[in-house]
């Protein structure tokens, strides 16, 4: 369901939020979310748990799942959001953000993740997956990767570069998560 919104504050974002639901804002519209379906959450969950097993301390990097993330026009007024399946951030850069922002953990992230996941489900439409990756790295996501499991398929986007990779090969986190890799065939099984 898609509704137009022309303006939010902050405030009225966590409130719609906390009473309505999850929602994302896309080119001032506020669009629902549908229940994330067990297959797909458990693709999601593979990914984030390897993170955290990979840095269990969180001195490279925090992943968070299906938390969302806002984009401000103003100091207070909510001109985007988007909601990923996970989103990693550079321990650095959430430090810098925590100490910046007192308030944190009363709001949404108004940080930009440095890396997305979005894992493809059986009611996903592959031409609005791809236009939601485009968004992503549009607000400054340096990496995407989005899982398709009926494929047995992970693409890895940046900005004007993309690769497939399929049972046999390996996702890296690069320059995000330095060292961090999976087998693409462990995420499948």
């Amino acid at each position: 369901m898609v509704e137009r919104v022309e303006t939010m504050t902050l405030a009225e974002f966590v409130r719609l939020y906390d009473t309505e639901g999850p929602f994302e804002i896309i080119n001032g519209e506020m669009v629902k979310l549908s229940p994330t379906l067990a297959g797909h959450g458990d693709k999601a969950k593979t990914i984030y748990d390897a993170i955290l097993i990979f840095d269990p301390q969180k001195k490279l990097v925090l992943a968070y799942f299906d938390v969302p993330f806002v984009l401000l026009a103003s100091a207070d007024w909510v001109r985007g959001s988007r909601v990923p399946d996970i989103m990693v951030f550079r321990a650095e850069r959430m430090a810098q953000y925590r100490a910046d922002n007192p308030d944190w953990e009363d709001k949404p992230f108004v940080l930009v993740p440095d890396l997305v996941v979005e894992v493809i489900s059986a009611n996903d439409i592959y031409t609005d997956v791809d236009t939601k990756v485009e968004r992503y790295l549009e607000d400054g996501v340096q990496v995407v990767w989005v899982l398709d499991a009926k494929r047995k398929a992970i693409k890895v986007q940046r900005q004007g570069t993309y690769q497939t990779l399929h049972v046999g090969n390996i996702l890296k986190g690069d320059e995000v998560i330095p060292g961090f890799e999976i087998a693409v065939k462990a995420i499948f099984e």
